[in-house]
């Protein structure tokens, strides 16, 4: 089973593409190092306070995709430095 997830962040202690990227690059690497999935910036990519991240899981069952992500989207909601805004999942 694979599932994918796409997740739009408003990120409002960012300023500049700089700051930005710095919460997106550490959010992504540490998401990746944590957890069993691949990520990528999928949207937004010069624009200072929005970001549209994906992540995408393989496991032998629905259900061992669907708790992996919920592990991710619950590690990302609960970094202070953005707010998630959107959540589309997709299973394939």
């Amino acid at each position: 089973m694979i599932l994918s997830m796409e997740c739009e962040f408003f990120i409002p202690t960012a300023h500049s593409l700089k700051d930005k990227r710095a919460v997106v690059k550490s959010m992504m690497t540490r998401t990746k190092q944590k957890f069993n999935v691949s990520a990528a910036e999928v949207d937004h990519q010069e624009v200072w306070q929005r970001t549209r991240l994906a992540f995408v899981t393989v496991s032998s069952s629905k259900e061992a995709a669907e708790r992996e992500m919920e592990h991710v989207l619950r590690y990302l909601e609960s970094n202070p430095s953005w707010e998630c805004m959107a959540i589309e999942k997709e299973y394939l």
